[in-house]
């Protein structure tokens, strides 16, 4: 710390601000050195990027409360479900087949449905959701 001492025989503290500066410096250093390369990337596209592909196909699924399971709003039962996953499972795309459970079906009901369609190698699975906030 240095002492001025001023005309008026007051004496007033001045910090020293040299090893404030270095660690600074230092730091600045660090953080330069740490940061990672950025690489800009410019992909061309192609015209193959800009063809226009058909979502593939939706199915409804429906399991009703008391496990009556509706495709495309037609009721099957378990085995004719199970063709109908296989024949799904085939085509290329896949449908998407989009579950809308009633809430107060059994979840073992609906567990099992997901199994078959699972074990019969559907992937297009999702689930809609029909609560009202």
């Amino acid at each position: 710390m240095a002492i001025s001492i001023g005309t008026s025989g007051d004496v007033s503290p001045e910090m020293n601000s040299t090893p404030l500066i270095d660690v600074m410096l230092v730091l600045l250093t660090l953080l330069i050195m740490t940061l990672p390369l950025q690489t800009h990337v410019i992909s061309l596209v192609t015209a193959t990027n800009n063809l226009r592909v058909a979502p593939p196909p939706v199915v409804s699924l429906q399991i009703d409360f008391d496990g009556t399971t509706l495709w495309n709003g037609r009721a099957v039962d378990r085995a004719t479900l199970d063709g109908l996953f296989r024949s799904a499972a085939q085509q290329t795309p896949q449908p998407a087949i989009h579950v809308t459970a009633d809430r107060l079906v059994r979840y073992d009901g609906v567990a099992k449905i997901l199994a078959d369609a699972q074990r019969s190698g559907v992937t297009q699975i999702g689930f809609v959701n029909t609560n009202q906030y």
